[in-house]
């Protein structure tokens, strides 16, 4: 049998990373078993879902190379299959209808949560016999005693006992299907035969299942995730952490830097801690998924993109670079060693956005200097930045070597520890102490510029003595 997945975002929001990483599970598992990968629109919401959420999932995965093999399909389009299976349904005699109004089930399970009970309905009308009526809810025929076993390929063998599950509606008062009636059916006509989700969702396999068997559906395999958590250990959310896919794509962290990430969120391989999609196709086991949640963090996130910013060709490096350096306002056209200025600072920080913002002292003069290096390494230097100063405009080559040579003899003559002779120079050239070695630093600006720079630190400590 042809293995399918599906993933089914609600678009009600931005595609969000935890989401992404149950795509990818998906995905990678269909793949690894020569199977399909479906999407499914579940956009039963009308108030809140729109189609500029659906573009915004569809493009985020799409980016990520996470694609379906079929169109992807919209509840919102397929009630006429609910209908068929509503009416069947009903035929089988595994639904009924309940006239049970707001007030009462409010009062029923208030007096259930008093006596310390789990509120569910208590079945007034299981066997009334009502008709179907523009006031009254289908519910489902929950078998009432026994157990229902599912085999879960993350957890295992998993339990639940029929008596804590009480009969659900199919459909509500105004004739529209409920989210679980439509999902077991959508799996039925898609042909779906694993479903990987979140761990949130696993209290509604056994709801789903017994709606499967009410139908004469096959059962499916089931993987429930763990869930993504912040670095307080509580749910993912914008309160801890960047959430939306987009926001990641917009601070510069490449595609398949995320996907290494998310990847690695519940499941590890060895030692082993970059790869590409290629090699989760070929080394994910879902059933080696762990358990617990799984802590997503940032500064691992940071690491991974380093090492996948750093095995781009500079071609690649830079093409991916440009976008960026808009955003900053610089034109690496301006200057003729722009290529050298940015080979230099590739490495810079871990995010494109990063190496664009700390390009900008090199394309552009400088406006301001960071007030606590400037504090604590440019007061007081002013005799360093004249010593350095008239030795390189005494040279006849301008390179990096050179200048190292410059800068090391300056520190001898001066008898002063490194960072009191190179963070003044590095802070006039770049306004803050991050740049490359010192000597790098100086041989990317031309003499004339260096000129300049160190005597507007100069003027700048002029101005600002106390």
């Amino acid at each position: 049998m042809t293995k399918v997945t599906r993933f089914a975002p609600s678009p009600t929001g931005a595609l969000h990373i935890g989401g992404v990483r149950t795509a990818l599970f998906n995905y990678v598992y269909a793949k690894q078993n020569k199977g399909k990968f479906l999407i499914r629109i579940e956009d039963t919401d009308l108030e809140r879902s729109t189609r500029e959420f659906e573009t915004n999932i569809l493009q985020g995965l799409s980016d990520l190379g996470i694609n379906p093999d079929e169109p992807p399909v919209r509840q919102s389009e397929r009630s006429d299959l609910y209908q068929k299976a509503v009416n069947q349904i009903i035929e089988s005699g595994n639904a009924y209808y309940c006239n049970c109004s707001k007030e009462r089930l409010d009062e029923m399970r208030a007096a259930q949560q008093s006596k310390g009970l789990k509120p569910q309905y208590d079945g007034k009308c299981r066997n009334l016999a009502l008709e179907a009526d523009a006031s009254n809810v289908l519910r489902l025929k929950t078998p009432q005693e026994g157990e229902l076993i599912f085999h879960d390929l993350v957890r295992g063998e998993v339990i639940f006992k029929n008596s804590e599950l009480d009969d659900l509606i199919l459909l509500r008062s105004d004739g529209t299907p409920t989210y679980h009636l439509c999902n077991v059916i959508d799996d039925y006509e898609q042909k779906v035969t694993t479903v990987v989700r979140g761990e949130d969702h696993l209290s509604n396999t056994p709801r789903q299942i017994h709606i499967q068997n009410a139908l004469g559906y096959p059962s499916l395999e089931y993987a429930h995730l763990p869930m993504v958590l912040g670095p307080d250990k509580k749910r993912l959310s914008k309160r801890n952490a960047v959430t939306s896919l987009q926001d990641y794509f917009d601070q510069g962290y490449l595609e398949s830097s995320m996907i290494n990430m998310l990847a690695r969120l519940g499941w590890s391989k060895g030692d082993k801690e970059i790869f590409y999609i290629e090699d989760l196709i070929s080394d994910f086991r879902i059933q080696e998924v762990q358990k617990a949640g799984a802590i997503f963090d940032s500064v691992k996130l940071d690491w991974i993109n380093n090492h996948h910013l750093a095995a781009l060709s500079f071609d690649d490096f830079e093409k991916r670079l440009m976008p960026f350096l808009k955003v900053v306002g610089i034109d690496c056209s301006q200057k003729s060693n722009g290529k050298d200025i940015i080979t230099a600072m590739r490495s810079s920080q871990p995010t494109l956005l990063g190496v664009a913002k700390d390009l900008v002292p090199y394309f552009s003069s400088l406006s301001s200097y960071d007030e606590k290096a400037a504090n604590k390494f440019l007061r007081g230097s002013e005799s360093v930045l004249e010593f350095v100063q008239r030795k390189l405009n005494g040279l006849e080559t301008w390179n990096e070597e050179s200048i190292d040579k410059v800068l090391k003899d300056a520190q001898t003559s001066l008898s002063l520890p490194t960072p009191k002779l190179n963070q003044p120079i590095r802070i006039a050239m770049t306004g803050s102490t991050q740049s490359p070695s010192l000597g790098l630093t100086l041989s990317l600006f031309d003499v004339a510029e260096v000129n300049h720079r160190i005597n507007a630190a100069l003027e700048y400590l002029a101005n600002n003595s106390s």
